[in-house]
């Protein structure tokens, strides 16, 4: 179903002439086919998903060097690249929301100390799956292990 709604963007932000839009869904679909060729799958809408997720985190991980580099036009396309992933992401938790669920998850582990970090951060994952980033989750479990 995401694929194909990727495919009708695709055809629309062409008929739009809409150049960020149109190469930002062309990037997408590329990555699903080269994971449905190297693996061997079609790939289904969870996984789509987890594509389009990685693809924000690396955006966002230029848009920081872009921003020491001071470079307006790159850090202006890469926003507006993100927003248009995101668009296909289900809604982003907030900080409280991410804090409940670690808290839940801490308890039903039993964690206590930083040291069970890994087998929380594990958990929240894939509790919280691409509802928020694992930068965030592992920001709210080191707040709330310490």
């Amino acid at each position: 179903m995401l694929k194909e709604k990727l495919m009708e963007d695709l055809k629309k932000s062409m008929k739009e002439k809409n150049e960020i839009r149109k190469n930002t869904v062309q990037m997408i679909r590329a990555a699903i086919l080269q994971i449905e060729k190297d693996k061997g799958i079609a790939v289904d809408d969870e996984k789509i998903i987890e594509i389009i997720a990685k693809e924000v985190k690396g955006k966002k991980d230029a848009l920081s060097d872009f921003e020491k580099a001071r470079r307006e036009d790159l850090i202006n396309q890469t926003n507006e690249e993100i927003s248009i992933l995101e668009e296909y992401l289900p809604k982003q938790l907030t900080k409280e929301e991410i804090k409940e669920i670690v808290s839940e998850v801490i308890e039903e582990i039993g964690a206590t100390s930083i040291k069970d970090m890994g087998v929380v951060m594990k958990e929240a994952k894939a509790k919280i799956g691409a509802s928020a980033d694992g930068k965030s989750i592992n920001e709210v479990v080191r707040e709330i292990l310490k």
